[in-house]
């Protein structure tokens, strides 16, 4: 039905709805100067234009149900476009930049890039992705994320290996991912977590990639926090 209060009637409503598709491609745009920046070696920059596409990742989505998408622009399929720009800023340019030497040495980032890539699109293309209460089953493919922590903590190349290793098998095991947003189950504090992350993640953008130890603290509790949550979700029961 299309009745949003205040969220425009006719052709503003659907001038707005539209509004929101073109939001939302915004992502493919933003992900290819995060591409331009990984080409020149300034890896600081495109993270700081992958968290730009992080904050329309999450705002699209409020905005399309505030302003009815599904029923006033239905010439594009919104979740499609979604997955498709999403696969662009959270895998493939993730993927890019480890190819990088300072990322990863050759062969490992290679081998990296390209187990990334070919996994994630099978993940993306799992009609079971996410649970009934908005949980992602397995690790929901947010390269974006784990290469971020890789450039920032610059483990050994077989390490970063490993790591990535361990995320992919995740994606195809019995496990679950909170979405911060969407996610009723502990929001408050999921958010307070996420804000923790968000400022440490600035923080270690704007110092060139290399973080304090209080960014690397707030990191550090943040990824303990938001992988622990799944398990805690498999043992206290939902209330």
């Amino acid at each position: 039905m299309e009745n949003p209060e205040g969220a425009g009637k006719g052709k503003a409503g659907r001038v707005l709805a539209y509004g929101v598709h073109v939001l939302t491609a915004l992502g493919a745009a933003l992900g290819l100067l995060a591409l331009q920046a990984i080409f020149v070696g300034d890896l600081a920059q495109a993270f700081a234009w992958l968290g730009v596409a992080l904050i329309v990742d999450a705002l699209d989505g409020p905005l399309a149900r505030r302003f009815a998408v599904k029923e006033r622009a239905r010439r594009y399929d919104g979740a499609q476009l979604d997955l498709v720009v999403d696969f662009v800023t959270y895998v493939f340019v993730p993927a890019a930049m480890l190819l990088r030497p300072e990322v990863m040495t050759q062969p490992y980032g290679l081998i990296a890039g390209l187990i990334v890539t070919l996994t994630s699109a099978l993940y993306f293309a799992d009609t079971g992705m996410k649970t009934d209460d908005w949980w992602f089953r397995g690790f929901p493919a947010v390269w974006n994320i784990a290469v971020f922590y890789i450039v920032a903590f610059a483990p050994p190349d077989w390490l970063a290996l490993v790591v990535i290793l361990i995320a992919t098998a995740l994606m195809f095991l019995p496990v679950v991912f909170v979405h911060p947003v969407r996610v009723r189950r502990w929001r408050g504090l999921t958010l307070a977590m996420l804000v923790l992350w968000a400022a440490a993640a600035a923080a270690t953008i704007w110092h060139g990639m290399r973080p304090d130890a209080w960014s690397k603290a707030g990191l550090a509790l943040a990824a303990c926090y938001f992988v622990g949550l799944g398990l805690a979700r498999a043992r206290v029961p939902r209330g």
